[in-house]
């Protein structure tokens, strides 16, 4: 049972299992319509397509990040409608790093499924393999999807604020570790957000560092190293991983789960939800140490 990740050639031969799905999760943020366009243009046979809008966040209001947790009742019936129950094994992909996969990932966990692996290295090693791709409608059929939620695996903003307060992201109790780029980590180039910056306390640890130039995962020593470079001497399960809207954060959480690092949640709303409230303390400025 694949629970981080599975390879090409691991996942060929089961493509026609019925206990098998495959998601496809391609995204991009700059075009949202793109995802699906890609999919029709050519997916791993069998597969279905999620969307992260749609399929795989909930509604955005003015007190919410860009990509709010979903209820759990609509997000079991979204898996539900794409033939997911506790018997299947779950495969997600996306273009190559992860990112959007991981997200559907978490997600299943989350909602109590452990059956489900990232495809590493995405459609693009799936592609570098020689295996196929197929034009036809994804669909399988509906299953019956009972949620479980794990709340104990993610922090809402409130308590992030008074963990803050408490002085418990300075002092090593607990470590935030950001998955955005170094650049808007410091408050430079900021385009997806109004408000430019980190969480004061933060650490950063940019999701791309965990992957090699093909968009696999680097090997699990070498994850495992970078990160407790990251971890500055927090424990594993001290670890809370946000990024600008709660995806790229669940890429983190991915490779900790590789490297034997587990135990870390997500701060779902992430950067863009904490600065819906002028209130919550911003800092710029690069990573220190």
């Amino acid at each position: 049972m694949p629970d981080t990740l599975i390879e090409p050639a691991e996942l060929a031969p089961h493509l026609e299992d019925p206990d098998w799905a495959v998601i496809d999760c391609r995204f991009d943020l700059a075009r949202p319509a793109w995802g699906a366009a890609a999919f029709a243009e050519g997916h791993i046979p069998h597969a279905v397509h999620a969307d992260l809008d749609r399929d795989l966040s909930g509604a955005r209001s003015a007190r919410t990040g860009r990509h709010p947790l979903p209820e759990p009742a609509a997000l079991a019936a979204t898996f539900g409608r794409l033939g997911i129950d506790a018997r299947v094994q779950v495969v997600a992909y996306d273009q190559g790093a992860a990112a959007y996969a991981a997200r559907l990932w978490w997600l299943l966990r989350w909602l109590g499924h452990r059956r489900v692996a990232v495809l590493n290295g995405g459609l693009r090693s799936w592609q570098a393999a020689g295996l196929p791709l197929s034009t036809a409608p994804g669909a399988r059929a509906p299953r019956a999807f009972r949620a479980r939620p794990d709340d104990a695996l993610w922090v809402t903003s409130e308590a992030l604020a008074a963990a803050l307060a408490a002085g418990t992201l300075r002092d090593g109790t607990l470590r935030l570790l950001d998955a955005r780029g170094a650049d808007r980590f410091a408050g430079e180039n900021e385009t997806l957000d109004p408000v430019a910056g980190h969480v004061p306390g933060a650490g950063n640890h940019p999701f791309a560092g965990n992957h090699d130039a093909e968009g696999r995962f680097l090997p699990a020593p070498e994850l495992a190293r970078r990160l407790r470079a990251s971890l500055a001497g927090a424990a594993p399960n001290a670890v809370i991983a946000m990024c600008g809207s709660g995806v790229t954060a669940c890429d983190n959480l991915l490779a900790l789960e590789i490297a034997g690092l587990s135990g870390g949640r997500l701060y779902a709303g992430s950067w863009s939800e904490w600065i819906t409230d002028p209130a919550r303390p911003v800092t710029r400025g690069a990573q220190r140490g």
